[in-house]
């Protein structure tokens, strides 16, 4: 049961690997869109904020139209009194109340609204100078792998070329080696060519005064003195 469990593990852990290695090479894709899924998140809270402001605006208008019917009815009602009109009065007096209760809620919902527009607007400030910021550093973070890319690309190549340049050198070694022993066999075999038996007897006759080494001018000239006595 416990290898069972380890290699569980294992496979999990091997799981986990290949996740981190696919994460890795999509780094700044997967980057890319989260920065987007931020500023689509701002703008959805941007477009909240707008219907905020625009509720606000609404319960803003109510309690001036509230207050406004309530000033209204307090100098019907005051009228009524002035007239002896004690019901009259009294039934203006309990609409007023209405009016009251309703600017009551509409102003409560008004400081409510204006309360979360505070809230959101200054939410969406700091993730405004936050995505900002972000925008910033993922720039500099593309810039650097795009340097980072090239240079390991120079480096390759750098290091293909030496690959190449060695192999060239070698090759040239070798030519120069097979050009040096084509020469020495070519000496040898003029020196071969000059050492027949023959010549090396007559060197050695003329180095031991035995053979004669050819006629010397003088003898061609005796000889021809001779003739013309003759």
């Amino acid at each position: 049961m416990n290898i069972w469990a380890k290699m569980i593990t294992a496979l999990r852990g091997g799981v986990n690997e290949a996740g981190e290695a696919v994460v890795d090479s999509q780094a700044l894709r997967i980057l890319d869109q989260e920065v987007r899924d931020a500023s689509e998140e701002l703008k959805r809270s941007k477009d909240s904020l707008a219907e905020i402001m625009a509720r606000q605006k609404l319960t803003e208008e109510k309690c001036k139209k509230n207050k406004k019917a309530i000033e209204e009815h307090e100098g019907y009602a005051l009228k009524a009194l002035e007239k002896g009109d004690e019901p009259l009065a009294r039934e203006v007096a309990e609409k007023i109340a209405e009016l009251e209760n309703q600017l009551a809620s509409e102003q409560e919902a008004h400081d409510g609204y204006a309360e979360s527009a505070t809230k959101l607007r200054f939410a969406i400030q700091q993730a405004e100078k936050n995505i900002k910021r972000l925008k910033q550093q993922v720039d500099t973070v593309k810039a650097t792998e795009n340097v980072q890319r090239a240079q390991s690309a120079v480096a390759e190549r750098h290091s293909g070329s030496n690959s190449k340049l060695r192999t060239a050198m070698d090759s040239l070694e070798r030519i120069k080696e097979r050009q040096a022993l084509r020469d020495a066999q070519i000496s040898a075999a003029s020196e071969l060519a000059q050492d027949t038996p023959e010549s090396s007897l007559q060197a050695k006759l003329e180095a031991a005064g035995i053979a004669p080494n050819g006629a010397s001018v003088d003898d061609i000239l005796t000889r021809l003195k001779n003739k013309k006595s003759s």
